[in-house]
């Protein structure tokens, strides 16, 4: 019975983590904190919720260990606690997206097509980079960039895209790239960049599906979004 009762604590613990991602807005909260670290504020403007309701999703996620915060005058800043959060998130989705047949419907119907995807291996697209034979086009917002890009890659934010279109070179080919499979920019900024007459692909990695397969990554100033 001792040892039962041992074991039971055990797995409370383990459950702790479970419970603490199984909320959908949990997971996107833990997703964004995966490009970089932000305010409390920022989150919630990032994920549509007001920010009482983001704070008291976070304080979930600190309770079970998967964020740590660091108050700076007025703003709160939040980041994963450890790369393994990361990879626990990219483990579930891997599982889900094996297990669940809805997913993928959900994520076909979201995104329409897979038109404009670049079936790439890593090392080879960072290779074409390197050679010049592409241009590696970062999507997300600018603090993320700064946190940690794919090496050789260029920030244009989504929301400027438009009007810097003159600093892509047209001559070349532009493969551009979000926050990871369920992040829409790169879709949206391939469909511009074609109806603009480039010649445009993307990839549905992101910064921590790249980290992950131990490919390289950049930073550049550290900042914090408030």
């Amino acid at each position: 019975m001792v040892d039962k009762r041992h074991k039971d604590t055990l797995y409370e613990q383990l459950a702790r983590v479970g419970k603490a991602v199984a909320a959908p807005r949990r997971l996107e909260l833990v997703d964004l904190l995966g490009q970089a670290p932000r305010t409390v504020e920022a989150l919630a403007r990032q994920a549509g919720m007001s920010v009482a309701n983001t704070s008291q999703h976070l304080q979930v996620l600190r309770a079970a260990g998967l964020v740590e915060s660091e108050k700076d005058g007025l703003f709160v800043t939040y980041r994963l606690g450890s790369q393994d959060v990361t990879e626990l998130f990219l483990l579930l989705r891997t599982v889900a997206e094996t297990r669940l047949a809805e997913l993928e419907r959900v994520k076909k119907q979201f995104f329409s097509t897979d038109e404009g995807l670049e079936p790439v291996d890593g090392k080879e697209l960072l290779d074409r980079v390197r050679r010049g034979q592409v241009v590696l086009l970062d999507v997300r917002p600018i603090e993320e960039f700064d946190a940690a890009h794919i090496a050789g890659a260029i920030s244009i934010p989504h929301d400027e895209l438009k009007r810097r279109l003159r600093e892509l070179p047209k001559n070349r080919k532009v493969v551009a790239y979000c926050r990871g499979p369920y992040c829409v920019y790169a879709v949206e900024a391939v469909k511009l960049l074609r109806a603009r007459g480039f010649k445009a692909t993307r990839i549905e990695a992101g910064v921590p599906d790249w980290q992950a397969r131990g490919l390289p990554v950049e930073t550049s100033a550290p900042e914090v979004t408030a």
